[in-house]
Parts: C-alpha cells; structure tokens; sequence
C-alpha cells in the first residue's frame, strides 16, 4: 500500500433514541468501533447488507454527521479537533458523491452553477476563468459545452452523475467518498462511469473510499476490501482475493448470492442465511452474526471476536475461522 492518507480509529455513530419528554430510551449503534486506513491514490470498497451502516460511516468520517467518538486522521490531520473554520479550509481535499443525482443536484441551479458553488467558496477566481475550469471538468467527464446551461432534469441519470463527479473533483481534492454511485443508473451506464471513476484517479491522483452492496462493482473498482455487517467490519483482504479467499462466513454468503449466467457453475452449492438482519438498537451479544451464521459455535454467543491477520494484508474477525 502507498503512504497512509486516511487513518479511521475506532470510529462510533450513535443515534439517540428519543421517548417520553425526549429523553433518550435507547441508540441506534450504527457504526460501532470501525477501525481502517486508505493509501495515497488507493480505492477501499466497503460492502454489505443496505441497513449496516455503509453510508453513515462515509459521511462521519467527513464530519457531515458528527461521531460520537473516534479518530480520523487525514494527512496527519485529526479532523475530529477542528473547529467549523479549520474544517471548511479541510473541505476543498474531501468531496463526496452521493447515491442519488436527481436528490443532490439542486433543481433549480443550472450545471455551471452547480459545478461552480465550491470554486466561488474556496477560490478567487472571476467569473470568466470559472467558466473556462467548468468547461475543463466537463470535458473531463464526458460531456460537452452545449451542457453547461441545462439543468439536472434535461439530463440523464448518467450524465447527472457525471456532474456529479465533475463538482467533486472541482476544487482537486484528494479524497473523495462515492456513496454507491452507480446504484441508481442503469447497467449499462453503470459501467461507463466506474471506468470513468478509475480515468480520473489515474489522472488525478485521487484516493476512494467506494461504497456499495453489489460486490461484483467493487471487486472490479478496489484494490483492497472491507466487508462490513451490523456496524462492524469481519474482513478485509486485497480486492482480488476476495473471490478465492474470502474466510468470513458472511463474505462468502454475499459471494454466493450473486448471480451466475453458467449452468456449471449454479451447481455450486448456495449459503442461505437464516432469519433476518438483527435490529442495531439491540445487536446480538458477542459475534453479532451468530444467530444467522451456519458455523455459530457456543464461544460466538458471548465473546467478540477480533480482528486477526490471518495472511498478509487479510483480517479476519471470526471465531471459527480461528479455531480453523
């Protein structure tokens, strides 16, 4: 891995349940003790069931929802001490691309305008030079002049996404956080903008953090993997081991999900899991996947298991495959 730009240290996100005159009865632990690093020009996806804490867990780590407790660490910088003046200097090397373009493009802005909001809060530039670098970073993702004056609904999804992209990497940042971007587009479409996303990091220089369900996307888009349930992360690996190594049982029932256009390969056995996603105001005692896992052992009910190195570069927090 190159030099570390982003260090998460147990990383927690609590949401206060509120009763009776607003006291609090309870919290949602949607993130609980998280705990990984991204490298200079690096993609980590993270990957798992919509409801585990995917998308709360990017948006923390760019203080967009404040933790309850943790570190992030970005480029030496601990991001958890800055007051809102030292964050918003921050903000020009941190971006984000949300889930849903039609949700995160402002309807009534045309795209310059959209594209143009960080250039006119972090930089000096006039008028006429904004529009030369909007010019720039549409052709930088594929599109053309005659966009520049549209707005988001005479657009595809594609194409929104695209100008999506282009005001994430207006002001060059560093890092940026893609919050599943190519959920909501058509497969197709889908594909164009992951080699898109993979052109401008080789361009850019541009470290990800790629968030998403689909482990096929991410396999193809990361070079290293964390697989993460009920708050938690139970693995990570290198991105091309995941599909011959993976130890996790729950890495390996996602795996088995996916579809295979190959009779021979629908032999293969399935992993179904039984019962549903456990609630995160009450998660499970000990291994949280123990009443849904097939290898659930008496010592999972109790004691939470850590991440070990099981090989280089792949964690493991799993009691069985331990005892393995």
């Amino acid at each position: 891995m190159n030099k570390v730009l982003v260090e998460v240290h147990n990383l927690k996100k609590y949401f206060p349940i509120r009763g009776w005159l607003f006291k609090t009865v309870g919290y949602v632990k949607a993130v609980d003790g998280v705990s990984f690093c991204i490298g200079e020009k690096e993609t980590y996806g993270l990957i798992g069931e919509s409801g585990c804490g995917k998308t709360t867990l990017g948006r923390t780590i760019l203080r967009l929802i404040e933790p309850t407790a943790g570190k992030v660490i970005f480029d030496g910088t601990n991001l958890m001490e800055l007051d809102s003046r030292e964050l918003k200097r921050m903000r020009r090397y941190m971006q984000i691309v949300f889930q849903n373009p039609f949700s995160s493009l402002d309807p009534r802005m045309c795209v310059r305008d959209i594209i143009a909001i960080g250039l006119k809060a972090h930089t000096n530039l006039t008028d006429q030079e904004i529009d030369q670098k909007v010019l720039r970073l549409l052709k930088h993702v594929g599109l053309k002049e005659e966009h520049m004056w549209r707005y988001p609904h005479e657009l595809s999804g594609g194409q929104n996404q695209r100008v999506a992209i282009a005001r994430a990497i207006s002001l060059d940042p560093r890092f940026i956080v893609l919050d599943e971007p190519t959920s909501a587009l058509d497969v197709s479409v889908q594909a164009q903008i992951l080699n898109l996303l993979k052109d401008l990091q080789e361009k850019l220089k541009i470290s990800y953090l790629f968030i998403s369900h689909d482990i096929s996307v991410v396999g193809y888009i990361s070079d290293r993997i964390g697989v993460m349930y009920l708050g938690k992360i139970v693995e990570e690996m290198n991105a091309e081991k995941i599909w011959t190594d993976s130890m996790h049982p729950y890495t390996q029932s996602l795996i088995s999900a996916i579809p295979i256009p190959s009779l021979e390969m629908r032999k293969k056995k399935r992993i179904f899991l039984r019962g549903e996603v456990p609630s995160p105001v009450n998660p499970p005692s000990g291994c949280r996947f123990h009443p849904r896992c097939p290898y659930s052992m008496d010592v999972c009910k109790y004691e939470e298991p850590k991440m070990i190195e099981i090989e280089s570069d792949h964690f493991v927090a799993c009691h069985y495959v331990t005892k393995k």
